[in-house]
């Protein structure tokens, strides 16, 4: 489990097929220390595994649902890479509950300057949007983020200067992909009351009708 907030800027040294999965290789410092094989590291908000840890970085395997599902496979060597380490019992909590499970591959749709910081526009599709709402919590590449507002098929957040500077969400450009994972607790409370939902006839439809949600 981890809260979204990047230890430390990694670096992409390499990408290496191997059949239908792939070896990648980190580049980083400041995560190192007591790093071992078998730990779980979160690279730009995907939960790997340490196959060998090495002087100055450590390597992971992507799986082939990995590399269809996240960004991770079709990034450029040199590319920065946000890394964060588990929580751990004592540790301060800082963002909020991020599992490193990817739910969809957002699209940059706009990046404006705002202030002394950014304000970001990302798309994404319907059934990711449904978990989305204002002042909600998003991981954006493994970044612990809080939604500003939302329209349509996109939602927006705004990136602090320290933000920008400590993670790699600043150098984003238009069109790029990125790693989103909404907030796990609305999953579990749709999962939890769609059995009752259904019993009672309360829909989507209904909702809309009744105002209880908009569109």
């Amino acid at each position: 489990m981890f809260t979204g907030i990047i230890k430390e800027v990694g670096v992409l040294r390499s990408h290496t097929p191997m059949g239908e999965s792939a070896e990648l290789t980190v580049g980083c410092e400041r995560i190192l220390k007591g790093l071992a094989m078998g730990d779980s590291v979160a690279v730009n908000g995907v939960c790997l595994t340490v196959t060998r840890p090495e002087e100055g970085g450590f390597s992971a395997d992507l799986s082939a649902e990995t590399l269809a599902r996240t960004t991770l496979g079709n990034l450029p060597d040199g590319a920065p890479l946000n890394l964060e380490l588990p929580l751990r019992m004592g540790d301060v909590f800082g963002g909020h509950l991020v599992q490193g499970h990817v739910d969809e591959l957002g699209k940059v749709a706009k990046f404006v300057s705002a202030g002394q910081g950014k304000e970001l526009t990302i798309r994404v599709g319907e059934g990711t949007m449904r978990y989305i709402v204002p002042q909600g919590s998003i991981a954006v590449d493994g970044v612990s983020l809080t939604v500003v507002d939302i329209e349509g098929d996109t939602f927006r957040v705004a990136l602090i200067p320290v933000t920008l500077e400590q993670t790699s969400l600043g150098r984003l450009e238009l069109g790029d992909s990125v790693n989103l994972e909404v907030d796990i607790f609305a999953k579990y409370v749709e999962r939890m009351v769609r059995p009752f939902v259904r019993e009672s006839g309360i829909d989507e439809e209904f909702l809309r009708r009744t105002g209880f949600i908009e569109g």
